[in-house]
């Protein structure tokens, strides 16, 4: 008996992945995966996630990059997880900067300012150290990133939140590149506002110490999963500071210290 408590049923990748692409399609949350299909493990979720990447891509996607999650105590306390995680991320997930975007498009979206890495060359673990991640990065952007959740009120595990590619939404990029050398990334500060009023501050030494250490954790992962981060792609290392919802309305801004500032509007929805 106590096999079946640890044995994943048969078939879970496939109807776990099912039921994540109908609530994208259906604007719907289901209720959290671990629920559903009881001993659900990471490598499980992380099968799950791949398995909606390869739909995306026989649809014509373009991966253009990954991001690294719950990397930031507050991050970890606001979803009661204990661990990062990494998601995909595909061309129809970038917006431009001070773009105006359909909240419509998102189930229950949340905001999170990031230093976004972009690679000038090939990344690929395992055994890669802070210098040879820093030498492979290209620039930096202030950036924003739309988490969302398909999963009903964010009640979310790490699986769950695996499973669902990390929590992933939507990425807006600055326009101002800045070299990795200019700026000291676990000194930089930030601010989080949301209609003019403050309501994050933080720093980059909230994601792991330094953003630069989450690309080494995700080339070593991606590397020992037979992954290699690639020239151009975009790397996000996690917040600096706990995400805050959005609403058809708000415009948010996130302005960090020595890269510059990056802004989204989301369109208030039609009458």
């Amino acid at each position: 008996m106590d096999d079946d408590k640890v044995r994943t049923p048969a078939g879970v990748v496939d109807k776990a992945a099912a039921l994540l692409l109908d609530a994208y399609a259906s604007g719907t949350p289901i209720a959290p995966l671990t629920q559903t299909f009881p001993g659900l493990t990471v490598d499980d979720a992380y099968a799950i996630q791949l398995a909606q990447v390869d739909a995306w891509l026989a649809r014509g996607a373009r991966i253009k990059g990954h991001k690294v999650g719950l990397t930031s105590a507050a991050m970890q306390r606001q979803l009661n997880v204990d661990q990062p995680d990494y998601g995909h991320l595909t061309d129809a997930m970038f917006f431009a900067d001070a773009s105006r975007v359909d909240a419509g498009r998102f189930l229950q979206p949340r905001i999170e300012p990031e230093v976004a890495f972009v690679l000038g060359r090939p990344l690929r673990g395992p055994g890669v150290t802070a210098a040879e991640a820093a030498a492979a990065v290209d620039f930096v952007l202030p950036a924003l990133e739309i988490i969302d959740s398909r999963i009903a009120d964010w009640k979310i595990t790490l699986a769950d939140t695996i499973a669902d590619n990390a929590s992933s939404g939507g990425v807006v990029l600055g326009t101002r590149p800045v070299r990795l050398d200019a700026v000291d990334l676990a000194l930089t500060g930030c601010l989080l506002h949301r209609n003019g009023e403050l309501e994050q501050t933080g720093a980059g030494g909230a994601v792991l110490g330094s953003p630069l250490n989450a690309l080494v954790w995700l080339a070593n992962v991606l590397g020992e999963r037979g992954v290699t981060l690639e020239a151009g792609h975009v790397v996000l290392p996690g917040s600096c500071t706990a995400s805050i919802p959005v609403r058809p309305g708000d415009s948010v801004t996130a302005t960090f210290g020595g890269i510059g500032s990056v802004s989204i509007a989301f369109a208030k929805e039609a009458a």
